[in-house]
């Protein structure tokens, strides 16, 4: 099981959404240092982390070695709660894991006698006198990164595809009080004056984990900087909304995307 202590999310969106789109993925390992070269870690949808609610499935995971080669992790394991994955780290270096897109379901906002209303039914019909508020579908990343021995630089590169938190500063050698710099990057475009929130851990029996997320906001060139006031794990949040390719379920794709990382001391 993750024991990295739990954090609370304050999260807000610019269209009403429903609860179930309310939860973050995250992916989380148990211990960013390997043991005897395996490492396992979980994926899931959560409100407060890293307290699983429902697995992160319906995606294809990746592991990214030192090579620069994608792969399969050696062991997935799926329960109603969560994702489980167990790898094994042959040679040192650096190595990113990510669930993967999930394209998940498609949601319809509307407003009807002066009240929102939402949807993911898929035989949605839009009800007599509604008006249409949004219609759009969620897509789900979440990422983090693991080193054997020292860190190095090529798994630390985007895929190019879809809504992705890419570090410029190595995600295995950071430190508290210390800046942290990246891009979120598009379909391999840089965002700029794109809102991400950082959120810290907390202890859950000791009320500690109602601390307001940290807003940073990406420049022009799509590059954010943040300093982890603390040593301890945290998230990265992203998110944008997009026009859906051609062929789509829905016109929109509303994208969120995670890291989770650790600040030495």
């Amino acid at each position: 099981m993750i024991s990295v202590k739990p954090l609370l999310l304050a999260l807000c969106c610019t269209l009403p959404l429903s609860a179930a789109q309310a939860h973050v993925p995250y992916l989380a390992p148990a211990s960013f240092e390997p043991v005897r070269g395996w490492v396992s870690l979980e994926a899931a949808f959560a409100e407060q982390f890293f307290l699983p609610e429902a697995k992160f499935d319906q995606s294809e995971f990746q592991v990214t070695g030192p090579d620069g080669q994608p792969r399969a992790p050696k062991e997935l394991v799926a329960v109603k709660s969560r994702t489980v994955l167990d790898d094994e780290l042959k040679t040192d270096g650096t190595y990113k894991y990510s669930t993967g897109q999930r394209l998940g379901a498609v949601f319809h906002s509307y407003e009807l006698n002066g009240k929102t209303e939402n949807s993911r039914d898929p035989k949605f019909v839009l009800p007599k006198g509604a008006t249409l508020k949004a219609h759009f579908q969620s897509v789900t990343r979440a990422e983090t990164y693991i080193s054997k021995g020292k860190p190095d630089q090529t798994a630390l590169k985007a895929s190019g595809k879809g809504l992705e938190l890419q570090f410029v500063s190595h995600p295995n050698d950071l430190y508290a009080g210390q800046p942290v710099t990246g891009v979120l990057l598009l379909d391999g475009k840089p965002l700029a004056g794109s809102k991400l929130e950082l959120h810290q851990t907390g202890n859950h029996s000791a009320g500690q984990n109602k601390t307001a997320p940290v807003p940073v906001t990406t420049n022009a060139k799509g590059e954010f900087s943040l300093t982890p006031t603390q040593a301890g794990t945290y998230l990265l949040l992203a998110r944008h909304r997009a026009p859906a390719p051609q062929g789509a379920k829905a016109p929109t794709y509303s994208h969120t995307s995670t890291v989770v990382f650790e600040a030495a001391e």
